[in-house]
Formats: C-alpha cells, sequence, structure tokens
C-alpha cells in the first residue's frame, strides 16, 4: 500500500485553490482535476465512484457486514484563497526541536519559538513547504486519510466492515461545500468530516454564521465649499465600525466567545462598502449580533438620512451540535476509536465551519474529526507524517467499532 505521506504529496500537488465571490460551484474548474484523480484511484481499487459535473466525488467500500450501519467519511478538496496553493513545494523534515528552515536565501524559517505547537513533534517527520505557498493539509491531509482507508480496504477485503461512503466536496473554504452536495445519493446513515487540525481533535460544536455586506452612499462636492453639503461615505463606513462593540473582534475572542470580523473595505466619497463575517455558537447572541448591527444602520439612516446605509445579512451555516446531541454515538465512537490506539481525545468547539455543520441539517449526521495539521491558511501550514498515520488508524478503528453494530440499534437514525 502507497505510504500516506506520498498519497499526501500527489495531492497537494495539485492546484485546488477555490474562489471567493463566485456563483458557480464550484469556483474554480482547477479543482475538478483532484476530483477526476480521486474518482479514477477509487474505481482503479475496485470501487464504484463518480465524480459530477460539480465537482463532487462519491464512492463506496462495499461492506462484508450487511447489518452493520453504512458510515460516511467526508473531505474537501479546495484550498483557501487567502494564501495560494499553486506550485506547492512540500519537503519533508525530521524536526529536532530546531527551527525548520524553509527557504535559506530568503531566510524563512519555522520557528517553535513563534509556534510553540511544533514543540510536540520532536523526533517527527513534518510536512511543510518553501514558505510562500500554504501546504494544503486542509484539506488534503483528510482526503489523503481517507483515501487510505480505501486503499486498506481494498488490500484487506475481509477484514470485517460495513459499508463505508466517501465523499469529498469543492468549495468548502468559500462556504459551498454542500451545496449541491446529495445527501440521499450518498447514501450514509451518518458520517464524519475530516477538516479538523491537530492530533486528537474531535468537534461537533461550530459557530452559527452568518455574512453581511454594508453598502454607505455618499454625496461628493469640492472640498474648498463642502461645508453642510458634502456626505463622506468612507467616513460613514468607519463610523459603522465604530458602533459595534470593539471587545467583540476576533483578536479578542476565544473559546465560545462570536465576534464580527470586518474582512475587507472598499471606500471614497461617494460609496463604501464593507464585508463582514458574523459569528457565534450561541443561537440567542447571534440573533443578537445581527440585530445589532442593523441597529447601527438604522441609526445612521436616522442621522444622515434614509438610504445612506444599507445593510445586507445572509445566514451561512448553524451550529451542529442540536442535530449531533441526537446522535452522541458518533461522538462517543470518536472518542472511544482515539483511545483504543493511543490517541488522546480533545472535543473542543470549532471556532470556525464545516461542511458537516451544513450536512448535519440535510439529513446526514456529520461531527468533525482532526487531520492532524496546524497553521492552515497560510505560509507556516504543516503536518506530522505520524499524526496522519494516527488520524488513519483513528478511522479505521471506527468503522471497526460500527462494524460490530447492528444498524437496529440506532434508533435515533432519521
Amino acid at each position: 500500500m502507497e505510504k500516506i505521506e506520498e498519497r499526501f504529496l500527489r495531492y497537494v500537488a495539485v492546484d485546488t485553490q477555490s474562489k471567493d465571490e463566485m456563483d458557480t460551484v464550484p469556483s474554480t474548474e482547477k479543482q475538478h482535476d483532484l476530483a477526476r484523480m480521486l474518482c479514477r484511484e477509487l474505481q482503479e481499487m475496485g470501487f464504484e465512484a463518480e465524480h459530477d459535473e460539480h465537482c463532487y466525488v462519491y464512492g463506496t467500500i462495499p461492506g462484508n457486514m450487511p447489518e452493520a450501519p453504512v458510515i460516511g467519511f467526508v473531505a474537501h478538496m479546495d484550498t483557501s484563497p487567502d494564501c495560494s496553493g499553486k506550485d506547492i513545494k512540500a519537503k519533508i523534515v525530521r524536526f529536532t526541536g530546531q527551527d525548520i528552515v524553509l527557504d535559506e536565501e530568503k531566510g524563512i524559517k519555522l520557528s517553535p519559538k513563534e509556534y510553540p505547537s511544533l514543540d510536540k513533534y520532536r523526533g517527527c517527520d513534518i510536512i511543510c513547504t518553501d514558505g510562500t505557498t500554504l501546504l494544503g493539509a486542509d484539506d488534503k491531509a483528510g482526503v489523503a486519510e481517507i483515501m487510505q482507508l480505501a486503499a486498506y480496504y481494498a488490500e484487506n477485503p475481509n477484514v470485517p466492515h460495513g459499508t463505508i461512503k466517501v465523499g469529498f466536496t469543492p468549495d468548502e473554504e468559500v462556504g459551498n461545500g454542500p451545496k449541491y452536495f446529495d445527501v440521499k445519493k450518498f447514501g450514509a446513515d451518518f458520517a464524519y468530516t475530516l477538516d479538523g487540525g491537530e492530533l486528537g481533535e474531535i468537534e461537533y460544536e461550530n459557530f452559527n454564521a452568518a455574512s453581511m455586506k454594508v453598502k454607505v452612499r455618499g454625496l461628493g462636492i469640492h472640498p474648498g465649499s463642502s461645508k453642510n453639503k458634502m456626505v463622506n461615505a468612507s467616513l460613514i463606513a468607519m463610523e459603522f465600525d465604530s458602533l459595534l462593540p470593539c471587545e467583540q473582534r476576533p483578536a479578542f475572542t476565544e473559546g465560545y466567545e462570536g465576534f464580527f470580523h470586518l474582512h475587507s473595505m472598499q471606500g471614497e466619497v461617494e460609496s463604501a462598502t464593507l464585508t463582514y463575517i458574523i459569528r457565534d455558537h450561541d443561537a440567542k447572541k447571534f440573533e443578537e449580533k445581527k440585530a445589532l448591527a442593523q441597529a447601527a444602520g438604522d441609526y445612521l439612516n436616522h442621522k444622515y438620512g434614509e438610504g445612506t446605509v444599507t445593510i445586507e445579512i445572509k445566514d451561512s451555516y448553524r451550529n451542529m451540535a442540536e442535530i449531533i446531541r441526537q446522535h452522541y454515538h458518533l461522538i462517543d465512537n470518536a472518542r472511544a476509536a482515539m483511545q483504543e490506539v493511543g490517541v488522546t481525545p480533545v472535543t473542543m468547539p470549532i471556532r470556525g465551519g464545516t461542511d458537516g455543520a451544513t450536512l448535519s441539517y440535510m439529513g446526514l449526521p456529520c461531527p468533525n474529526l482532526c487531520t492532524g495539521g496546524a497553521n492552515y491558511h497560510g505560509r507556516f501550514e504543516y503536518i506530522p507524517v505520524q499524526s496522519m498515520e494516527m488520524t488513519f488508524e483513528i478511522i479505521k478503528a471506527i468503522a471497526a467499532r460500527y462494524a460490530s453494530t447492528r444498524r437496529a440499534e440506532y434508533h435515533d437514525i432519521k
């Protein structure tokens, strides 16, 4: 069987960066390149697989335990728009505790002083880049781990397991991962996304999420004769931001604390636009945040004239905890599987989102598991080979646990 790091390096070599604010899925055609590769590899293993026009890959690993529930494993193929995913120069470095030199000529280093989480990986083989691109472990590590599981069952067909469904999605990084995902076609009773961080993480609580676009209309006139006439849209946009609580910005929040995040801004005298994301784990506080933003707009319209500020808020996804608590065997079995293979499970809230949140509300209960990586979406992203190997062992152990049960035992399956 191919080594998991070799599989991973093949996948990160394919540029699958998604693009914000596109109406199509996938947002970039190049995501199809990896989708075709994965579909072909599953078929070459002897499994049924298909790749559709929206860049979803569906695969089936037939089981030999017909009474077992059908479980699924899902990962996304795209990489973040925040950092280039083209021409990734990945390398494997044995970490001894010293700085990892990513690019000697440019003086780019991955240092445990700046990233203390590295210290726990002394003696491990770290996959990193040359410091000019992201690595793509988010989420090609998840893709590689699921494909390694498929390869394992292809080579060991007599190992007891129920039917396993494999799903790969596009555009998770831009919020459209599950948009056209066919839950009925996928055919799993429940699933796990592999889209988390460091080894041992189990996540089933995520933010309630919304996007917000604030448009400000101003009035331009020569500044020399503008008294009581000019309406500076850029200044009003700044005033809008000042009306939002500064302590609820991402830089000042952690754990279950929500935030308003000013993602981008553009402004002139006559017009200005602000784009935000709004996040909170608590549904009530989430609605209060949206109401507060709307109230700020209403106040400015009262002050400067109706129509000066327009606000568009769109909900993106919801906290999946409400659904997963009805299927808590998913968390219990993930914890037990980790303990079986010698990994300490850590249950923690996601300060972000995952395909599993939306899929859970689409009828596919789907908590999130670690992939083993760190520093996602940036040039200092890395993943230990050993963490990928252990994540593969975790999902193999999860599959084995469900193989020893009967589908009828899960009375909460809808």
